[in-house]
């Protein structure tokens, strides 16, 4: 067996990075992709490896040097026009070399979990292309395949339906061919198919012709949960690195993100939380109904968007301001209040993030598991007089929770004190409580002129793609300063037309929050089974547990992303936890919880 590797392409999209080096001497996490692939072939028998070399052939050469010629037999081919031809003359350019033994064919920009080769070289059929089921980051050649895993089709860029893709699956551009097909077959094909059409064409092409004959020999290997990356630009260089970083950083990698988990299909994430049982097919069918028109055109400004929000929530449009998720209302409103602002530690930190540590008065619960009450915050901030206090109610990432009687004692406290009060209520909705819960409603917000009232539409409505939340009060001035504040086109399209459909669906939303709330009733039962966890009550759409013996939370959000490719969060980091062994846990459909539960015994 020898091994034909392609490497003569320029890597134009990868920029700075291949201006003076060709793609394969790119590095993936300090080692270069021709380091790695050749020192994965080291370990296999092969006769030699031929690597077709064109831009900056040269520095390749000289960085390879004779540092494998223990290992393996390398030869050199020159692919003089490489600016001008594509991949399928460097193929070309090996032809002799490719009728003299069986072959493995490799594309140079490619990462890949060392169980690749064995899975084309222990398995019986001599023709065989790796391919993966296609997923949206996907591009490049699709192949459609039968039951009896033949490939019936190459499926070119033109010829690609999105319609059609739960029947493709992207090659891999690993390929295991026999020295009789290539005689026999791809060759004279090959040097047909350039005669006529040319040097500027793809290899697989001729594999497309070849599998329109009644038996092409080639079959589909499909992969299962093997690594692979195609690394062409900056931002597949940056998801490579994620994927095949060593345990130490692994984590980390995941973790700077803050999101985009979508580029990682494989992935169950456990970190961010939202709601999975809403929104509704029947809401998501009327949001795709309507796609071309939110893509094409300019959303409203902020009037119509705050009557819509008022619509949306009932309250006064005068009362209401949307924001481009919570976060940018957050941003305004820390910067507008003055002076020293109570807190609850732990806590959602990009409230406190975004004031001075001198402007803080920090309550930590002595109780296990942070629990609070509102007599405990009221007897606290009576000494340490705050001019606000914030409350995530339910707290995140304790989940502790204040009934709704007692939150307005908390808001009559603080109106007799004159300290205004701040309630974050992203989470209500999944509390027991939930529909009569909120304080979004105009009789309350009157009656505490002082009070505000913020909601992530995020983690309660299962969308936080389209970057949405809400701020209410009835201290028109502040609204006034915040609508002023953000900007005037501050919602996208798909945003304002959620908050137009919602009161449509809210029933089935209603239907989701109970849904919800019996499957957390399960999850807590399971997860309390694990002896390690120790989990403590919730309120809201996650659990706050303490890891005990033989595992510390690091290590255990560790192993869970290395061995099962789930990610939770470690909360060891955060404030006031003082080092000690937290980790939040998202619920999720009850698939994806037992999913978490197994791997948690299995550990």
């Amino acid at each position: 067996m020898q091994v034909v590797i392609l490497a003569a392409g320029m890597g134009k999209r990868l920029g700075e990075l291949t201006k003076e080096n060709t793609k394969c001497m790119v590095k993936v996490n300090g080692e270069a992709l021709i380091d790695r692939l050749l020192g994965q072939l080291s370990r296999l028998d092969l006769t030699r490896v031929i690597i077709v070399v064109g831009y900056e052939g040269d520095k390749l050469i000289n960085h390879i040097g004779d540092r494998y010629s223990d290992r393996l037999k390398i030869e050199y081919v020159t692919n003089p026009i490489y600016d001008k031809t594509n991949n399928i003359y460097s193929l070309a350019l090996t032809k002799d070399k490719l009728q003299e033994d069986d072959t493995l064919l490799i594309e140079s920009d490619l990462i890949f979990d060392d169980r690749m080769f064995s899975l084309l070289l222990d398995n019986p059929y001599p023709n065989l292309a790796l391919v993966a089921k296609y997923c949206t980051w996907m591009d490049g050649t699709m192949v459609r395949i039968d039951d009896d895993c033949n490939i019936v089709n190459f499926i070119t860029k033109k010829a690609f339906k999105y319609s059609d893709v739960d029947y493709y699956y992207k090659t891999v551009n690993i390929y295991k061919f026999s020295r009789d097909f290539l005689v026999h077959k791809y060759i004279p094909f090959l040097d047909a198919y350039c005669s006529a059409l040319g040097n500027n064409e793809y290899y697989e092409q001729v594999l497309r012709v070849i599998c329109m004959l009644d038996n092409s020999e080639l079959k589909a290997l499909p992969i299962s949960d093997e690594k692979w990356y195609e690394i062409d630009d900056v931002q597949d260089l940056d998801i490579a690195e994620a994927l095949f970083a060593d345990d130490e950083q692994h984590l980390k990698q995941y973790m700077r993100r803050f999101g985009g988990y979508w580029r990682f299909p494989d992935m169950l994430d456990y970190c961010y939380l939202v709601n999975p049982y809403f929104p509704s097919r029947r809401l998501k069918d009327e949001m795709r109904a309507n796609f071309d028109s939110l893509l094409t055109e300019y959303p409203s400004g902020m009037y119509v968007n705050s009557l819509l929000a008022g619509k949306c929530f009932g309250v006064k449009q005068d009362y209401v301001v949307p924001g481009n998720g919570a976060a940018e209302l957050i941003k305004s409103l820390m910067g507008y209040l003055k002076g020293r602002m109570g807190v609850v530690y732990p806590t959602f930190e990009e409230y406190p993030n975004r004031r001075s540590q001198d402007e803080l008065e920090i309550f930590v619960p002595s109780s296990d598991g942070f629990r609070y009450t509102a007599d405990d915050l009221m007897l606290y901030f009576s000494d340490h007089k705050p001019d606000h206090i914030l409350l995530i109610n339910p707290d995140n990432p304790s989940g502790n929770y204040i009934p709704y009687k007692d939150l307005l004692r908390i808001a009559d406290w603080c109106k007799e004190k004159k300290i205004r009060l701040v309630v974050d209520e992203s989470f209500v909705d999944f509390s027991s409580e939930f529909p009569e819960c909120s304080l979004l409603r105009d009789d309350v917000l009157e009656a505490y002129p002082d009070l505000v009232v913020v909601k992530s539409i995020s983690k309660s409505y299962g969308v936080p793609g389209l970057r949405l939340g809400i701020m209410a009060s009835a201290d028109k001035e502040l609204i006034s300063f915040l609508k002023k504040d953000v900007a005037i086109w501050n919602l996208n399209s798909f945003a304002e037309f959620f908050m137009q459909i919602y009161t449509k669906h809210e029933a089935d939303y209603i239907k989701a929050a109970e849904k919800f709330r019996a499957e957390r009733l399960r999850f807590w039962e399971d997860l309390d089974a694990i002896p390690y966890l120790k989990v403590y009550p919730s309120q809201a759409n996650y659990f706050l547990c303490e890891v005990h013996s033989p595992y510390s939370s690091y290590n255990l959000a560790v192993d869970l992303l290395k061995e099962h490719n789930i990610l939770i969060k470690d909360c060891s980091g955060k404030k006031a936890f003082g080092g000690k062994n937290f980790i939040r846990i998202a619920i999720r459909s009850r698939e994806d919880n037992v999913r978490l539960v197994e791997a948690l015994k299995s550990l």
